[in-house]
C-alpha cells in the first residue's frame, strides 16, 4: 500500500487530485501554478536514527530516506540503489559531502559542510546528478520497445542565478530523449559559472543568456510551465529547485552531517544555510520534521533579504530592485521554494489541518503578491515558522571580512578559503556562537560552492595577504581550462516569454534527438 508520504499534491490545491512520485518529478510544476509536496512527512524513530542510520554511508542513507518518499512499485529497490550509486560516483570526495570540523581551529564547534565536490563544484550537484539519472530512468521505461516516432521526449527548461544551470546541464548532458534549456541573466553570474554552462558541447544542451535579472528568468520559466499549448507540444520538465526530487536528494546531507558532528549520538545542532531560493534549507526542514533533532535552521541572507524581513515582520514583500552583491546566487527577490513551507505552516494553523483549505490560503497569498507586490500573514504563521527557523542578514562588507578572517586564522589543514555564499553563512554562524554562548551546540554551516567560482570576491578579500595566489591556492586545473574552450550561447535581447519560447523551438528543430 502506498503511504501518504509517497503521494504528492499541489501547494495551491486547486483540485484534490494527487500525483505519483514520477508524475511530480516529470511534471515539475503543478498545473495550478503550485509546487508538489508530499501529503505527509514520515516519522523516523530515534532508535532508527541513532542505532541504524548514523552508521550508514552517504549512499546507504540516501536510499533509506528516498525509499520513504518513493513507492517500491514506482522504482524497485535494486533500481533505486543503482540510481543513487551512479549519481554519486561522479563526486571527488569518497563521502560525497565531507564535514570539515572546527574550521577556525578554535573551540567554537564551527563545522563547514562542503557540498561542492560534484562535477560542477556546487551544492546543486548533490541533487541534479540524481535528477538527471531519474529523468533518463523514467523515459527509458516509458519508451521501451516504442518506435522512434512514438517515443516520449522531455524538454527541460530552467532558470539559474549561477550554479543550478551548470549542475542541471552536467546532470542531463547526453541523456537520451531529454533536451535542456537554461536561462540566465546576462552579466549577472560569475565568468566561471557562465563558462561551465556554455562550454558543454552536447547536442541536447542550449544556454539562453537573457537581458534582465534572475527573477525575470524565473518568471519566464513559470510562464512557460503555465502555457498548456507549449507544454503539450514539448512536454516541459523542471530542474529548478521547484522540482520535488531536488529537495528529496538534499535531505541526505542534513542527516549525514548531523551524525558526523555528534559522532552518531543525539546532540544540540544548529544548521546555518546561505539561502536564495529556499530549496537547500527546505530540505533541512523536512529532515527536522522527520525526526532529526535539530535545534534550529538558520536562514542566512545577503542584502536581498526577503526571507529575513518576513520572519521579522510577517510581510512577504518584493523589493523594488535586486541588489548586486558578492553572493550573486542569492540575489533573488522571490524565493520560489518558500511556498512549500508556507503550505505546511498554513495547514498546521488550521484546526482541521485540511489540505485544500491550506492550498486556498496559499493561493490567495500569491495572488496578493502578484497584484500588490506583497502579502501579510497572521502572527500565528510567523510563530509557527519561528519554531524551526531563525534568520540573519549579512552585508557585502561583512562577507568580504569573513573570507579574510577565516583565511587569516585557519590552519585546518591549511589556510581555508570560503566562497562568498559560504561566507554569508559563516558570518551568521559566528554571530550565533557569540549570542548563544553555549559550548554544547554544534554549528554546521553549509558551504554551497567552491571559492574558485567567485574569483572577484575572493581576490578582493585575500589579495592583501602575503604569498596568496588565486591560481595556486584556489583554482582547480579542471576549472582553469574552461576559459580556453569554445562557448555555445544564444542571446535573448529582452526578458520576454515569447522571445524565449521562439528561441527554444528554433533550437529544438536543430537538435537531432
Amino acid at each position: 500500500m502506498v503511504s501518504e508520504s509517497q503521494v504528492y499534491r499541489s501547494t495551491r490545491c486547486a483540485e484534490a487530485q494527487s500525483k505519483s512520485f514520477e508524475d511530480a518529478v516529470i511534471q515539475g510544476l503543478a498545473s495550478d501554478g503550485g509546487l508538489f509536496v508530499p501529503s505527509a512527512i514520515p516519522d523516523v524513530s530515534k532508535d532508527t536514527l541513532f542505532n541504524k542510520w548514523s552508521k550508514l554511508s552517504f549512499q546507504e542513507l540516501a536510499y533509506e530516506i528516498m525509499r520513504l518518499y518513493i513507492d517500491g512499485s514506482e522504482i524497485p529497490d535494486a533500481d533505486l540503489k543503482s540510481l543513487i550509486e551512479r549519481s554519486y560516483s561522479t563526486f571527488r570526495a569518497e563521502d560525497v559531502t565531507p564535514l570539515v570540523k572546527n574550521v577556525t581551529g578554535k573551540d567554537e564547534n564551527l563545522h563547514v559542510l562542503e557540498l561542492f565536490h560534484g562535477p560542477t563544484y556546487a551544492f546543486k550537484d548533490v541533487a541534479l546528478q540524481f535528477v538527471g539519472n531519474l529523468f533518463e530512468y523514467f523515459l527509458q521505461r516509458i519508451n521501451k520497445n516504442l518506435p522512434t516516432e512514438k517515443r516520449k521526449t522531455l524538454t527541460v527548461v530552467g532558470a539559474t542565478s549561477g550554479d543550478t544551470g551548470s549542475a542541471a546541464i552536467y546532470g542531463l548532458r547526453g541523456k537520451k530523449d531529454v533536451s535542456v534549456f537554461i536561462l540566465y541573466p546576462t552579466g549577472r553570474i560569475s565568468p566561471i559559472q557562465e563558462e561551465q554552462m556554455t562550454t558543454v558541447e552536447d547536442e541536447n544542451v542550449q544556454t539562453l543568456s537573457v537581458a534582465g535579472t534572475f527573477d525575470n528568468c524565473q518568471d519566464i520559466v513559470k510562464a512557460i510551465f503555465g502555457d498548456k499549448d507549449f507544454n503539450s507540444r514539448h512536454n516541459v520538465g523542471a530542474v529548478n529547485s521547484i522540482n520535488w526530487a531536488r529537495i528529496l536528494a538534499q535531505m541526505t546531507y542534513y542527516f549525514y552531517s548531523y551524525f558526523r558532528a555528534t559522532d552518531g549520538k543525539e546532540g544540540k545542532v544548529k544548521f546555518v544555510v546561505p539561502s536564495g531560493n529556499f530549496g537547500d534549507i527546505l530540505a533541512g526542514y523536512f529532515a527536522k520534521k522527520m525526526g532529526l533533532p535539530v535545534e534550529k535552521l538558520v536562514i542566512a541572507t545577503n542584502e536581498n533579504d526577503i526571507l529575513d524581513r518576513f520572519l521579522k515582520s510577517g510581510t512577504y514583500e518584493r523589493s523594488a530592485n535586486v541588489l548586486s552583491t558578492h553572493s550573486p546566487a542569492m540575489d533573488i527577490l522571490i524565493s520560489s521554494n518558500f511556498e512549500r513551507l508556507l503550505w505546511y505552516l498554513a495547514r498546521e494553523n488550521l484546526a482541521d489541518k485540511d489540505d485544500l483549505k491550506a492550498g486556498a490560503i496559499v493561493n490567495q497569498w500569491f495572488v496578493e503578491l502578484k497584484t500588490e507586490g506583497k502579502f501579510v500573514v497572521d502572527k500565528s504563521i510567523i510563530d509557527g515558522a519561528l519554531k524551526d527557523f531563525s534568520s540573519e542578514r549579512v552585508s557585502n562588507e561583512e562577507t568580504i571580512q569573513t573570507i579574510k578572517e577565516i583565511y587569516d586564522i585557519s590552519e585546518n589543514p591549511k589556510k581555508y578559503v570560503l566562497d562568498p555564499h559560504t561566507a554569508v553563512g559563516v558570518c551568521a554562524t559566528k554571530r550565533l556562537i557569540k549570542s548563544d554562548n553555549d559550548k554544547d551546540i554544534q554549528y554546521i554551516s553549509l558551504s554551497t560552492a567552491h571559492p574558485a567560482k567567485f574569483a572577484d570576491a575572493v581576490n578582493q578579500a585575500l589579495n592583501g595577504f602575503e604569498g596568496y595566489s588565486f591560481e595556486k591556492d584556489v583554482l582547480p586545473a579542471e576549472l582553469k581550462k574552461l576559459s580556453t574552450l569554445h562557448k555555445k550561447i544564444r542571446l535573448v535581447e529582452k526578458a520576454d516569454v515569447t522571445l524565449v519560447k521562439n528561441a527554444i523551438e528554433e533550437e529544438l528543430a536543430k537538435m537531432q534527438l
